[in-house]
């Protein structure tokens, strides 16, 4: 009979370990995805940077060419 309990007691222990193990794989397999998810949002993050750059110098360069045609609206206007 002790045999028996023995033996239970042997499978449940290998059976924690398998799950152990699986959960190990689970979380290594997490913490890839995880530093792969921060490298692409460290990505955009630069990606976001350069365009909100980009999106002002645009801006800059509308302003400009807006003034320079009010200008030269102006002028149409002067000479009318």
């Amino acid at each position: 009979m002790s045999f028996e309990v023995f033996e239970k007691l042997e499978a449940k222990v290998q059976q924690a370990i398998e799950t152990i193990e699986l959960l190990q794989m689970e979380v290594n397999e997490l913490k890839e995805k995880n530093n792969i998810l921060y490298q692409e949002v460290a990505s955009a993050k630069e990606k976001h940077g350069t365009l909100a750059h980009e999106n002002e110098n645009l801006k800059q360069e509308q302003h400009a060419w807006q003034e320079r045609l009010r200008g030269l609206l102006d002028r149409m206007e002067d000479v009318q």
